[in-house]
């Protein structure tokens, strides 16, 4: 009897997260990890150290394998395409994920698909810079096309006398992406998958709250969107995946904007599972993680019917509690529902350190079960519970 191999690129909490489905499904999971201390090294057997960036360590790493995927998208297109003449079955392939590493190249793909974008225009130029700005309104949000994530290479340009101090970035890279500031009610994230023979499905459409940039709290499924909203977005969702070539898990974020188009603007896109899906490995019958192993080797997928009315995923960062163990006694017994996930990283101030999952019975509950899932996380981040816990501002 012969299972697969998969092999992950990125030794962070994603990777980690794979373990457990693999584990359940029979797969082995092999992980190149850029150290020994990275979150994935404890929860799986084969882990060599390798860089990313290196083309003969990908090419060793991939050697036995059944499949190829990853934890993050940063591995230089050029290897990608080298892996992929070298026979190694790589998933998702680099025509479709220079879409997600590329901002610009995945602006010009949503224009081309016909689906809701922002203004947006590659600029080279701080000249460039203040014609877009002067043409469109300001402010304008400037965006690094390549390595940005959780808020880095993002910066909001105020006026064309705020321009002139963004020659830092040109001259580091060239050209960059400007957009126009969207006014939008609240951030949602579509969840989808797709294999390489064509099977695709959706998750409901989530409520995503953002904090300096990093997500910081899921609500799904999104509450009182309108149903013509939803099915728009994960329809185009869908489409993207499926007119790319995207397999596995996408992410593709987006602005809510009632009474304006469609009612959505595409703002980024993920091809891996994604900070805004983790509500799924215990709020719906297929977790997004085993939806990806299952998705690269070109599996069935699995349903994706959310198991409750409401599910809160609450982030936790690190904070002034060094021991997170040392809280875990106060923080479980004070809400015996939630369900931890902790990625086994060292504690700084504003590093992703876990998370916590929590099901509500009732969509009526959903601000109960946000202040519920909100204490426990502060618990663990703090060492304490709060005197008085609040629940942060939404929207």
């Amino acid at each position: 009897m012969t299972f697969p191999v998969i092999g992950v690129v990125g030794g962070g909490q994603l990777a980690r997260m794979m373990a457990p489905p693999a584990t359940a499904l029979g797969f082995e999971l092999r992980v190149l990890a850029e150290g020994e201390d990275v979150s994935a090294v404890a929860a799986v057997a084969t882990a060599p150290i390798g860089d990313y960036k290196d083309l003969n360590a990908l090419l060793e790493f991939s050697k036995g394998l059944d499949v190829l995927t990853f934890d993050h998208e940063h591995v230089p297109t050029g290897h990608l395409r080298a892996l992929l003449d070298a026979g190694v079955n790589v998933q998702p392939g680099p025509d479709a994920l220079v879409n997600a590493q590329d901002k610009l190249v995945m602006r010009a793909a949503i224009d081309r698909l016909g689906l809701p974008n922002p203004e947006w225009s590659a600029v080279h130029t701080v000249d460039e810079l203040v014609a877009f700005g002067d043409r469109i309104g300001w402010p304008v949000v400037l965006k690094t096309p390549r390595g940005g994530y959780d808020g880095k290479g993002v910066r909001i340009v105020d006026s064309a006398q705020e321009a002139l101090d963004t020659n830092d970035w040109f001259q580091a890279m060239s050209p960059l992406l400007a957009e126009a500031k969207v006014e939008f009610s609240r951030e949602l994230s579509a969840l989808v998958a797709r294999t390489p023979s064509g099977e695709s499905r959706a998750w409901p459409v989530v409520h995503t709250i953002q904090v300096d940039g990093v997500c910081d709290e899921v609500i799904a499924p999104a509450q009182n969107i309108p149903v013509e909203v939803a099915a728009a977005a994960e329809e185009a969702a869908l489409r993207i995946a499926n007119e790319l070539g995207v397999t596995g898990v996408m992410a593709a974020e987006l602005f809510e904007t009632p009474g304006v188009g469609a009612g959505f603007l595409i703002n980024e896109l993920a091809m891996r599972p994604h900070n805004t899906g983790h509500w799924t490995q215990d709020g719906s019958i297929t977790s997004q993680f085993e939806q990806h192993l299952r998705a690269v080797l070109d599996l069935p997928l699995g349903a994706t019917d959310a198991l409750a009315p409401v599910v809160v995923m609450k982030n936790f960062l690190g904070g002034e509690n060094q021991d997170l163990f040392k809280a875990f006694p106060q923080a479980l017994a004070y809400e015996p529902a939630a369900k931890v996930h902790s990625y086994g990283k060292s504690v700084r101030p504003g590093r992703k350190i876990g998370h916590v999952n929590l099901v509500g019975t009732s969509a009526s509950d959903v601000d109960s079960v946000r202040q519920r899932a909100t204490t426990v996380a502060n618990i663990i981040r703090d060492g304490r519970k709060p005197e008085q816990p609040t629940l942060e501002e939404t929207v």
